[in-house]
């Protein structure tokens, strides 16, 4: 996937040293536009050496994934070697200056060009809603696998599922998985209007707006309209707010300037919304069902530990590691209280 060099520069991946800040300088003036006809290449190269000396991350792979953008490409690599050497027209090379000086104000690429890959989708992308990372894609292949293993749950064509995500940002992973699972249905909520004015904004564009419904609803204040909306359903995934939130400060400047602290913020220890989520769970789940959580790597002890303490119906089945070896998804499963289970053998 062509995201896949960019992402890591702004991934979600918990304690400070892994957010990793670096020092931020002021904003420089952006190169003055070619009086001449220049080639991409050129471009490039002017705006690779500008993004250096005014200490933008990643400066290559950004003026590269921009001028793929402008000449209809996803990669630089992708593109024939002779529309690199050709000259830019002077709209194209205007619009090269744009999109560069945006971001030169640290705006992510993701922003710049209005859209991004996640998994095998293009979605469109704006601010301030929060792009995916290479982690939530692997959130997005824990779910499929699990749903295909796990008994009684198998998606086939006479299946019934249905999946709720509580945080949907741009819809990437409901998305992602009602084109994986044509019998699937989704429910979609989030805090923020500008979430889900895109997410549907995607699920049409991708055909998927009729296996979806989305909500403009803050889990944190509107649970019993959540649970009128959305239960019951076979699995709730979420990519909850889970940074701690004396983390917010070592954000990269892309991060911090750009996306929506809403989604990001935790809490003190990372766990407001999550445990939230957790309390609810029992009563928006069928029996059996399950919640899949991306988290920080410090949070899947705690987590474990608070629910045996507080949510009786939820059984914390398993912790998955993510591609780089940290504990990053919790998986729960809805099981029935010591009280049901008198009830059963009265």
């Amino acid at each position: 996937m062509w995201r896949r060099s960019l992402s890591a520069g702004y991934r979600c991946s918990g304690p400070k040293g892994i957010w990793g800040s670096h020092a931020v300088r002021r904003c420089s003036a952006p190169p003055a536009l070619p009086a001449g006809r220049i080639t991409a290449l050129q471009a490039v190269d002017v705006w690779t050496r500008h993004f250096v000396e005014s200490g933008v991350t990643e400066p290559d792979h950004s003026s590269h994934y921009i001028i793929a953008h402008l000449l209809g490409a996803k990669t630089i690599e992708s593109l024939e070697q002779g529309k690199l050497t050709e000259f830019l027209s002077r709209e194209k090379t205007e619009q090269m200056w744009q999109l560069c000086t945006r971001r030169l104000s640290r705006m992510p690429v993701q922003y710049v060009i209005e859209e991004w890959d996640f998994r095998d989708l293009t979605l469109k992308m704006r601010p301030p809603v929060f792009i995916p990372r290479p982690e939530t894609e692997e959130l997005v292949e824990v779910v499929l696998n699990d749903l295909e293993v796990k008994p009684g749950t198998r998606v086939g064509a006479d299946a019934q599922y249905t999946c709720l995500e509580v945080g949907c940002g741009s819809g990437a992973i409901s998305l992602s998985l009602l084109k994986t699972l044509p019998q699937l249905k989704a429910v979609a909520v989030d805090q923020s209007q500008d979430a889900v004015d895109l997410t549907r904004e995607n699920a049409s564009r991708l055909g998927l707006q009729d296996r979806l419904q989305v909500y403009h609803i803050d889990v944190m204040k509107d649970a019993e309209t959540m649970l009128s909306l959305c239960s019951p359903v076979s699995a709730l995934v979420s990519n909850p707010p889970y940074l701690f939130s004396e983390d917010m400060t070592s954000l990269e400047p892309e991060i911090l300037r750009f996306e929506d602290h809403a989604a990001l913020d935790g809490g003190k220890d990372g766990l407001k919304v999550i445990k939230h989520i957790l309390t609810l769970a029992p009563q928006i789940l069928s029996n059996q069902g399950r919640v899949y959580l991306e988290v920080d790597p410090r949070h899947p002890p705690l987590i474990r530990r608070w629910v045996e303490v507080n949510v009786e119906e939820m059984h914390y089945v398993e912790t998955r590691h993510d591609i780089t070896g940290r504990p990053r998804f919790c998986i729960l499963q809805k099981e029935k209280s010591n009280k049901d289970h008198k009830q059963d053998l009265d």
